[in-house]
């Protein structure tokens, strides 16, 4: 059986967020071939600046699992997380990040504060930046170039 394309799966994710009018960041939870969760941002629907794609789908992988710690679970996001992300990351214990686009602005995992190299980060995932990159920048931008016009 062919493994799930997880980070197809977050750029859906991302696709509906747009579509929503969100910024469109989607964001996979997947624990060997299983999907356990997924979320796309919702920060406007909600009213909620923590409603984040990786925080909604880390809150449902932990609800689905009764669990605070994911261990053994692998996190597959469209845009790079942010410092309350990562923070997120690393106390539910994520095993695995992939993430597509790198973000200069917001990011804080290869970027800005490179939250997972601080020496009072508890726990580090294996980081795999740049999975189906030019998919997720071409999101993002059309999304903020549609915005900007008339």
């Amino acid at each position: 059986m062919k493994r799930p394309d997880f980070m197809a799966l977050a750029l859906a994710e991302a696709e509906a967020a747009a579509k929503r009018g969100e910024v469109p960041v989607g964001a996979v939870i997947a624990k060997g071939d299983q999907v356990v969760a997924s979320a796309g941002n919702r920060t406007r629907e909600l009213n909620d600046p923590t409603a984040h794609a990786e925080m909604l789908a880390i809150r449902e992988a932990s609800q689905k699992l009764s669990a605070e710690r994911l261990n053994d679970l692998d996190l597959y996001v469209t845009l790079e997380p942010c410092a309350m992300c990562a923070g997120a990351i690393s106390f539910a214990r994520i095993r695995r990040l992939y993430f597509g686009a790198g973000d200069e602005k917001g990011g804080a995992v290869v970027n800005g504060v490179r939250f997972f190299a601080s020496p009072t980060c508890h726990h580090v995932p294996e980081v795999y930046p740049g999975i189906a990159e030019t998919s997720a920048s071409t999101i993002l931008k059309d999304f903020f170039q549609a915005r900007r016009e008339p």
